[in-house]
C-alpha cells in the first residue's frame, strides 16, 4: 500500500520542482492575474474553475455510488 502511494506522490513532487524552477517574469510586464483581476476578469476565470472542479466531483461521487452499488451486487450472489 505504501509503494502505491508512493508510485503516486513521486511524479507528482518531481512535476512541482520543474515548475518551481522556471524563470521569473520580468518586472517591467504585468503578470496575467494581475492583468485579468485589473479587467475584473479574473472573477470569470474563478468562476470556470469552480463549475469544471465542482462536475468532477459531482461525477466522481456518482461513479463511486455506482461501482459500490455494483460490488453490493456481486457480493450478494
Amino acid at each position: 500500500m505504501l509503494n502505491r502511494a508512493f508510485a503516486l506522490l513521486l511524479p507528482l513532487l518531481l512535476l512541482a520542482g520543474s515548475a518551481l524552477a522556471q524563470a521569473p517574469v520580468a518586472a517591467d510586464q504585468p503578470e496575467m492575474a494581475d492583468a485579468l483581476r485589473a479587467s475584473g476578469k479574473i472573477y470569470v476565470v474563478v468562476l470556470v474553475i469552480v463549475i469544471i472542479l465542482s462536475g468532477l466531483l459531482i461525477y466522481l461521487v456518482r461513479l463511486d455510488r455506482k461501482v459500490s452499488r455494483l460490488e453490493r451486487e456481486v457480493e450478494g450472489r
